[in-house]
């Protein structure tokens, strides 16, 4: 055991000299000194895009100065009856309120939260269906204020309920986030939204969890914002000391991703493995870059230890009393994996977390040599989308792949030849087989309407990847996952395997040009069919092994199927 303070221990495995010696050089470097003093070295040359993301440092300090403003908020929309929230977001402005409502529930009198951040047209279209606007708090959270997702749920929705309400009481419903002079902000002031928060613009979405983006949400549906920050606050000063848990967590992930355990495995205890998606965007954008990722596994199935490679790192995250996983984790260390332990005293704990990871994670990408605040391959897929919608526009119609099988519902597209649909699996899994170290990841890409029977069956196909090929396995909705593990995907070293699913939408609804008009030049159908397509294309520009399924009109039957003929 390296270390067992704090409800934190860590088995090595082995690894306690490559541990200990990146240890030695974070104290001799002073690299969580100059951390804290926001020396921009500990990471580049150069300060772009890293003395403007060193926010997140004291995000509880400020988000507690904001709590009057908050509490005196919440209090007003609590006393106007408002039941309902519907937070419109991506990537870091979503996730994080998302995790806090899923892992805290519903607390009676204050707001019931959902998260919209799909532009499946059937997603918006069942949001629309599921909220009666006159009792609904619509929330726009983006820190550039420009987000194509975000705004077009805004426009959509703002027209929604401008029919159903009238232009007296529409802006009464909507609220903004951004930061401050974003694209938002402007047009939140020309729509007259009830309330704008302007965030401190020095921080990035995915280190936002603390800030505003998150603190507002959390304090909708009840959650006692100021235990949370107390947790996160108490958490910062921890950091501080020579032997703090966010500096070994950090050391511990830097030095194992240098000797290729490269998978950082969650194993949550079930109420709070909501956590697991927003850790996922974290550490897969901050490390996946310039040809070197630390890849995030969250929500895998928790297998015996012969369905593992050693590319493994397991966390496992668990409630104090808790012990669903225990003996898993246990034979887990038994087998020589290397395992750190984290418990939680409650459920506040997790203002705590959020700011361990966030500070292990910037330790973990100095000693793997990147700059963790950037995401420069983002944008491929973003541009190669914004390609399909200005030839939609031209020429009525989007750019197209040409299919190489087809059978039943199921069409497949790739750089490859195949006689059927068994085949064309088959064979492009067994490269998950190929000696590469590191070793291979699957990534499973569904853009589709999310919802439980679809969330089971894609667990249930990567289940039957992952023990079949003892292979990491990674599942993401889209465009949801372009703002987070997108940028992994693109950056790391290549050696992910990707399958991309599709499927024909039943209904489609149009994005207005501008709130309150109805003139539409695209719809939600057509946007989604663009962002798949454009990350298709991006996968293969940086020269990704990926795949396409078409599933037609019969997803759950088509996930079912590929699950039963991998052989």
């Amino acid at each position: 055991m390296l270390s067992n303070k704090d409800n934190f221990s860590f088995t090595a495995a082995g690894y306690e000299s490559s541990i200990d010696a990146t240890l030695n050089e974070l104290t001799d470097q002073k690299i969580v000194e100059r951390i804290w003093n926001k020396d921009y070295t500990v990471w580049s040359d150069s300060p772009n895009e890293i003395t403007n993301r060193l926010g997140w440092l004291h995000s509880p300090e400020h988000s507690k100065a904001a709590l009057t403003e908050i509490n005196k908020f919440v209090e007003e929309i609590k006393n106007e009856k408002f039941e309902y929230a519907l937070l419109l977001g991506m990537g870091g402005s979503s996730l994080a309120p998302e995790v806090f409502q899923n892992i805290f529930g519903y607390k009676d009198g204050y707001l019931k939260l959902s998260v919209l951040d799909s532009t499946d047209p059937n997603a918006v279209l069942n949001m629309t269906k599921k909220f009666d606007p006159a009792k609904t708090l619509y929330i726009v959270s983006t820190k550039s204020g420009g987000t194509v997702e975000t705004i077009s749920f805004m426009k959509y929705f703002y027209n929604f309920v401008l029919s159903k309400l009238g232009a007296e009481k529409v802006a009464k419903h909507f609220i903004a986030i951004t930061d401050s002079g974003s694209g938002l902000q402007q047009m939140a002031e020309d729509l007259k939204f009830r309330k704008i928060f302007l965030n401190d613009p020095n921080i990035g979405g995915r280190y936002s969890a603390l800030s505003l983006f998150g603190i507002v949400p959390a304090a909708l549906v009840g959650i006692d914002a100021a235990k949370i920050l107390a947790r996160a606050e108490s958490s910062r000063v921890e950091s501080k000391n020579e032997n703090s848990t966010s500096r070994i967590l950090g050391a511990i992930m830097g030095a194992l991703a240098n000797d290729n355990v490269d998978k950082v495995t969650f194993i949550t205890s079930p109420q709070i493995n909501p956590f697991g998606a927003w850790v996922e965007q974290l550490i897969a954008e901050s490390t996946g870059k310039i040809g070197k990722g630390i890849l995030p596994v969250e929500s895998e199935s928790v297998e015996s230890p012969e369905f593992y490679s050693q590319d493994r790192l397991f966390v496992y995250i668990k409630l104090k009393n808790d012990f669903a996983f225990d003996s898993k984790v246990e034979k887990l260390r038994a087998a020589k994996f290397p395992v750190v332990e984290i418990i939680w005293n409650d459920l506040y704990d997790l203002g705590a977390e959020y700011m361990r990871w966030e500070l292990a994670t910037a330790i973990a990408s100095w000693k793997i040599k990147i700059q963790p605040f950037d995401q420069p391959n983002v944008e491929a897929a973003k541009v190669l989308a914004r390609e399909m919608l200005k030839a939609y526009k031209e020429e009525g119609k989007l750019p197209s792949l040409s299919p190489v099988v087809k059978e039943n519902e199921i069409t497949v597209y790739g750089k490859f030849s195949f006689p059927n649909v068994t085949d064309a699996i088959n064979s492009f899994l067994n490269k998950a087989a190929d000696k590469v170290q590191p070793l291979r990841y699957v990534c499973i890409q569904a853009y589709l309407t999310p919802d439980e029977a679809v969330t089971s069956a894609l667990q249930e196909f990567r289940t039957k990847i992952q023990k079949k090929y003892k292979v990491a396995t990674t599942v993401g909705y889209g465009p949801r996952f372009l703002h987070s593990t997108g940028q992994l995907h693109k950056g790391d070293a290549g050696n992910g395997l990707f399958i991309q699913f599709t499927s024909n939408a039943n209904d489609d609804a149009p994005i207005p040009d501008e709130a309150g008009k109805t003139e539409s030049s695209i719809s939600f159908g057509v946007l989604i069919s663009a962002q798949a397509l454009g990350d298709y294309r991006a996968l293969v520009d940086n020269k990704r092994k990926v795949i396409r399924f078409d599933l037609g009109n019969d997803v759950l039957g088509g996930i079912k199927k590929l699950t039963g003929i991998i052989n």
